[in-house]
């Protein structure tokens, strides 16, 4: 731990008190820009958990209600490049997921972290898979796959079955509009909206400080997946790796919330093609279940990176 404390002198560029909890920002160069992150607890003497956040497209910062739930270990958020804090420069180029992989690599270390635990949500659960297959996993002792994307095919079907359980007349308006194209109309938006207060956010939305004034990125959303959570048109369209998930070295959690719209009997159905890995469930939560019940997100997190590291 005592790498992280001294690193983390070199690249500071902020210091705060939040909540009684120390935490340090700063920005770190990956290929093509610098991307913002945030430690809480850089202090701390557990091993490190890196946050990949969802999206594509998304932001960190709601990773910050955890803030105060995992205190025994160093927890690091970032902005991938070209959304939130990050910079922008516009590299559609690098809107591959192998960039995303690269960012992670550079990040590690700038912050020389040898040991470490990851933790992928959505978006973020394909960048973490991506890493565990094709990246430096020396020294990754668990990578969590909250809610991932691993198939596109997959959580198309999915979505698929999600959307038929609505009422009828809401279904009707997203065949229609996609059928036309016609992703504006407001009968397709409010569709839209029901689907992600059943399955997306499960529970009222919560004031999260630390996303006031941050923002994400709808371009690269909509380039790399789609108009919508259960519609893709983008480059991640073929995305799928549910061939590769055997060569997966590490042991895996994979979490979904009760009402998540990544299934949680498709998790289920993922776990059994990893190695080392099992399932659980966050009852009464969409598929931000972390936002939904950051309470119960948090033990369940802390008591698989204990358990894993008892392993040890």
């Amino acid at each position: 731990m005592a790498r992280i404390v001294v690193i983390l002198g070199l690249l500071l560029t902020g210091c705060a008190e939040k909540s009684g909890q120390t935490t340090v920002t700063g920005m770190i160069s990956v290929p093509g820009g610098d991307v913002f992150y945030e430690i809480s607890n850089p202090e701390a003497s557990g091993i490190p958990l890196l946050l990949i956040h969802g999206g594509p497209g998304g932001t960190s910062c709601s990773f910050g209600l955890l803030d105060d739930l995992i205190l025994d270990r160093p927890v690091i958020r970032y902005d991938q490049l070209e959304t939130g804090l990050s910079d922008r420069p516009g590299l559609r180029s690098q809107w591959v997921i192998s960039h995303f992989v690269e960012e992670i690599e550079a990040i590690r270390d700038a912050l020389d972290l040898e040991e470490l635990h990851l933790l992928g949500s959505s978006w973020g659960g394909s960048v973490a898979t991506e890493y565990a297959l094709e990246g430096n996993v020396e020294g990754v002792l668990s990578v969590i796959l909250a809610g991932p994307l691993l198939s596109t095919p997959r959580w198309l079907i999915d979505a698929e079955i999600l959307v038929s359980q609505m009422p009828e007349n809401l279904q009707e308006a997203i065949r229609q509009n996609e059928a036309a194209g016609t992703y504006t109309d407001p009968a397709y938006v409010a569709a839209t909206d029901s689907f992600y207060a059943r399955y997306l956010f499960h529970q009222p939305r919560k004031n999260i400080p630390e996303c006031d004034g941050v923002r994400g990125n709808t371009e690269v959303y909509n380039t790399m997946w789609g108009p919508t959570e259960f519609t893709s048109t983008g480059t991640l369209l073929d995305y799928d790796r549910t061939d590769r998930l055997h060569d997966i070295s590490v042991p895996v959690l994979l979490v979904a919330g009760e009402f998540d719209e990544a299934r949680p009997e498709t998790m289920f159905e993922f776990a059994k093609l990893i190695p080392d890995a099992r399932v659980e469930i966050v009852a009464d939560a969409g598929h931000v279940a972390m936002a939904d019940k950051p309470e119960e997100y948090a033990a369940l997190v802390s008591a698989y990176l204990a358990e894993i590291e008892a392993r040890q």
